[in-house]
């Protein structure tokens, strides 16, 4: 049997904590291995939801930064670090269990990804070897400590950022996981049973100091339409879709500006900046889609995406497309009923008038 994650972590703002993951073992056919590891991300993404950062909790149990000495609860929803190459820094996480049993843990670092669709924030599941933060971070009880907390008790767990000497300046951002060892439920994925488990991470956000460059570029900017089969008896439908890439490296807050103008210039949708409410990290290419109810049913459009950041004022991108909307059903009902009358025409011209006599042609040569 195949296991897998689910989980409805909480986190907060910006740099807040929190996100699932899981991990999987079991035979059968399920697709390769990428389209598992793709499948376990969307499991495990948690998006950014605005208010104050908060401790990632699933009501169960929780993944935070240990508390300093006496206090009952920490005061910083994630970890923030900061460290040059070649140094080691120490701190302790805490997996606290809210529930009235007993419950065994898998705890593991790892790095972050956005999901490819939708951006949201996601740790890689265990199988997945990390090669950013999550490689850097040793547990001192070991690489894939197995923990037992009490009811309604708490385990904090030492571990260790060794950042290597080659480490690029920047944001590196990852998570230590806290993975419930019990499976939950059963499901079947085709002829394999999936063990649900979950989980919950704590964001690690790490920089190496030296030269930082925020880079946000639009791309691949298209449209897609549909249409009612009468034109203007309902609404045109269209999706804008493009990607989003992080070619910096620090974490970035897109906001994004839609546009789109028809025939001499009329504006034909015009939504302004807004926060898109996720963080983008280093490295990473995301697909976004931008859904328009009432799209031009008869123009030629270009549509511009523009996109920026509040924390990096001169950090804009933009990037559009052009697309001829057309009526075909009902350009494709007047072609028919066009070449029917055509047809019409022609056999009419060729019809004998009745009572309408042929007289052969007089010989006007003579016959010999």
């Amino acid at each position: 049997m195949r296991t897998r994650s689910s989980s409805p972590a909480r986190t907060g703002t910006g740099t807040g904590t929190g996100t699932g993951t899981g991990t999987g073992t079991g035979t059968g056919t399920h697709g390769s291995p990428s389209a598992l590891l793709l499948g376990l991300l969307l499991l495990g993404a948690v998006l950014l939801p605005a208010g104050r950062a908060a401790a990632a909790d699933n009501g169960t149990w929780g993944v935070f930064p240990t508390p300093a000495a006496g206090a009952a609860m920490t005061d910083r929803a994630y970890f923030f670090h900061q460290g040059a190459a070649g140094t080691t820094l120490r701190d302790s996480v805490t997996v606290l269990n809210s529930s009235e049993r007993e419950l065994t843990f898998r705890v593991f670092a790892t790095d972050a990804v956005n999901t490819p669709a939708g951006g949201a924030f996601a740790l890689l599941p265990v199988e997945a070897k990390p090669k950013d933060v999550g490689a850097w971070i040793a547990l001192e009880a070991g690489p894939d400590a197995t923990v037992t907390v009490p009811a309604k008790g708490r385990k904090d767990l030492p571990f260790t950022v060794t950042v290597p000497a080659d480490a690029t300046p920047g944001d590196h951002v990852g998570g230590i996981v806290a993975l419930g060892t019990t499976v939950e439920g059963v499901q079947r994925e085709g002829k394999v049973q999936v063990g649900v488990k979950r989980s919950v991470g704590a964001r690690v956000y790490f920089r190496v100091p030296g030269p930082v460059t925020a880079g946000l570029s639009v791309e691949d900017v298209r449209v897609s339409r549909s249409a009612p089969l009468l034109p203007w008896v309902g609404e045109a439908r269209a999706t804008v879709s493009y990607t989003l890439v992080n070619r910096g490296n620090v974490v970035v807050e897109p906001k994004v500006a839609v546009s789109a103008e028809g025939l001499f210039g009329r504006r034909v949708l015009d939504r302004p900046d807004r926060d898109l409410r996720l963080s983008l990290l280093p490295g990473q290419r995301i697909e976004l889609t931008e859904p328009w109810p009432d799209a031009p049913q008869s123009d030629r459009v270009t549509v511009r995406v523009r996109a920026g950041a509040a924390a990096h004022p001169d950090l804009v991108s933009v990037a559009g497309t052009d697309f001829v909307a057309v009526p075909w059903p009902a350009v494709g009902l007047l072609l028919v009923l066009a070449g029917a009358g055509a047809g019409w025409v022609v056999l009419r011209r060729r019809r004998p008038v009745e009572g309408e006599r042929h007289e052969p042609l007089a010989d006007l040569a003579g016959t010999r």
